[in-house]
């Protein structure tokens, strides 16, 4: 029997398991293949009336005019800057977050702490927004501390700071964030073998030296996955939290490609402007891809493709 027909026998066995898969490539197919005609919105001078396949050709003319914006060198660099800065401190926290959950050894208080790590996640930016600008605002708990401690002799308004908005965007970030990206790591640390570290325990090994030695290398594969990830969505901050946090005060410090975006492409009705700036970020998210996976290969032998 050759290998095609070993092939399709495995196939017509395993069918009602196989066809298990079609929603999902239906769901792909309508949500993320068939959108991308739209991406030759890009390239034309959309109007909403004659529709797109009717619309002129325009080439590269929102890109050269995306990239010549007397704002394009501010919004890349709080894009990027902020990125970078989740990337750097955002990126280890949950691993460091999972590996001491699943340290602990009372269960009850395991779930405590669980619940009110993932509790920030699951609720909207409105809300969590909100809380934080109350805190941080002049009569919020922040500036009362400062007040009582001495370091401020009058009420402190945080988000009027605008060179302070990136500090505190990280800080309010992974807050948020941080107890629900851990979720994986705990997964992926409760699938180890136990029977690896008993043994390192009868060697006499610390529990820092199982962490180092069993924990981190067994989750590398994870790490590694998500890390390239995060790498290729460098361009990509979101808009919600931007829309809560940001105000005219600390514009200058905010504001990033999605909102920008958002103001001047969606607002304004210029849609081809936002899918060129759309489709810019796409190509650039590949480009990173294929780079961190090329490193991610060469230095740890594990990459997503």
């Amino acid at each position: 029997m050759t290998k095609k027909q070993k092939d399709y026998s495995k196939l017509k066995n395993q069918l009602q398991l196989q066809s298990m898969v079609i929603p999902g490539i239906i769901f792909l197919l309508i949500f993320a293949y068939i959108p991308m005609y739209g991406l030759v919105m890009a390239f034309k001078e959309y109007n909403v009336f004659t529709g797109l396949s009717d619309s002129p050709w325009i080439g590269f003319k929102f890109f050269i005019e995306f990239f010549k914006d007397p704002y394009f060198i501010n919004v890349m660099r709080n894009t990027i800057f902020l990125n970078l800065a989740g990337l750097i401190i955002g990126f280890p926290a949950p691993i460091i977050l999972a590996i001491l959950i699943c340290e602990i050894r009372s269960i009850r208080f395991k779930r405590v702490v669980q619940t009110v790590s993932y509790l920030p996640h699951f609720l909207s930016w409105v809300i969590f927004g909100g809380i934080a600008l109350e805190m941080l605002s002049p009569n919020g708990i922040l500036s009362y501390f400062m007040q009582m401690i001495g370091l401020s002799s009058k009420p402190v308004n945080f988000m009027s700071q605008a060179d302070r908005f990136w500090i505190i965007y990280i800080v309010i970030i992974m807050i948020k964030n941080v107890g629900f990206s851990s979720i994986l790591y705990i997964a992926a640390i409760t699938g180890i073998d136990q029977q690896m570290f008993d043994a390192a325990e009868i060697d006499g090994a610390s529990r820092f030296q199982k962490i180092l030695r069993i924990t981190v290398p067994s989750i590398m594969g994870t790490i590694v996955i998500l890390l390239i990830f995060q790498i290729s969505a460098i361009l990509n901050t979101g808009i919600e939290q931007f829309l809560v946090l940001q105000n005219s005060l600390n514009l200058s410090w905010s504001e990033t490609i999605d909102t920008y975006v958002y103001k001047v492409g969606l607002r304004q009705g210029r849609y081809s402007f936002a899918a060129s700036v759309g489709f810019f970020k796409s190509v650039v998210s590949v480009i990173l891809l294929v780079i961190a996976n090329r490193v991610s290969r060469k230095v740890t032998g594990k990459g997503l493709f």
